[in-house]
């Protein structure tokens, strides 16, 4: 759990350079918090400015690096930008390419590895030959303050609810809004939503301890994984109250929903959220974290596929 004051001290250092997003009605009981309105389309710019901001100049001497499929690449990115350092980018080969062309855009060099080489520059918090300050997409504090930003707002925002449904990458966001809204309102419920071919936290609350998952990749591409990374079983656990694995069907027409009924395009990462609270009865505030998708996934859900 982050503590309420980290998470104000990192709402200071971020100031007025993120968009305070709008909490917006979807139906009489859902509502969407639309982080996919940020300037690079995801929640990641919270964490990765909390983060750089919080570094000395001596730690951003040979500038920064990142391990991510898109969208916190693209937050250090641009953090990077505005402070006038180098930026790299350790991302899988196969990463969608809207992603990858927005963080070269943005100034950063991209170092495409494996899926397996990605997902180990998380586990060890860098990867060989790629120097730099690393800025942990997850298990950064300094990352989960930001991102606890979010749940700062929606207190703020929103008299009553009963659950903040969260969409599960790996596990920064949620860490971050479940330590907000449980210091401030103790008795809203914390959901999370993974998809079910990539969900280790579904399956780990299902077994009471921590268990490894039979991924398979989606074109959910910015949720779930293979495995909790290292430590945050011991960081959520406590936090999450349930833990959803949403069919690929389903998150597709959340898509579909998004756009057409809220007028909002959404990765299937950031629908997952919507796809378990229109399977729930209580008052749901949903995270859309991000929008950053190919167009022509876009294209194949909106004629009704799911890819």
């Amino acid at each position: 759990m982050i503590a309420l004051e980290e998470i104000r001290r990192a709402r200071e250092r971020i100031g007025d350079d993120v968009l305070r997003t709008p909490l917006v009605r979807y139906d009489e009981r859902i509502w969407l918090k639309l982080e996919c309105l940020q300037p690079i389309g995801s929640f990641k710019l919270r964490g990765a400015l909390s983060a750089i901001r919080a570094a000395s100049p001596s730690e951003l001497e040979h500038g920064v690096v990142t391990a991510s499929a898109g969208n916190m690449a693209q937050g250090v990115a641009w953090a990077a930008r505005e402070l006038g350092i180098r930026a790299r980018v350790v991302a899988p080969a196969e990463a969608p390419r809207a992603k990858l062309d927005a963080v070269e855009r943005l100034g950063a060099e991209v170092v495409p590895v494996t899926h397996d080489e990605w997902w180990q520059a998380m586990v060890n918090h860098g990867h060989p030959g790629v120097e730099g300050f690393f800025v942990h997409p997850v298990d950064d504090e300094a990352v989960m303050a930001g991102n606890g930003t979010i749940g700062l707002e929606l207190v703020e925002d929103l008299a009553d609810f009963d659950a903040v449904v969260i969409p599960w990458g790996g596990g920064g966001l949620t860490t971050g809004i479940a330590s907000a809204v449980r210091a401030l309102r103790p008795d809203v419920r914390v959901v999370t939503a993974e998809p079910e071919t990539a969900a280790p936290l579904a399956a780990s609350l299902a077994a009471g301890h921590e268990t490894g998952f039979d991924y398979r990749p989606s074109f959910v591409d910015g949720a779930g994984g293979p495995s909790l990374l290292p430590g945050m079983w011991d960081r959520v656990h406590g936090l999450v109250d349930e833990a959803v694995a949403v069919p690929l069907a389903d998150v597709a027409e959340a898509m579909r929903l998004l756009a057409a009924r809220a007028h909002v395009v959404a990765e299937g990462a950031g629908a997952l959220a919507l796809a378990v609270a229109l399977r729930r009865g209580e008052r749901c505030v949903c995270i859309v974290s991000g929008g950053n998708v190919d167009l022509a996934v876009v294209a194949r859900v909106l004629a009704g596929e799911t890819p």
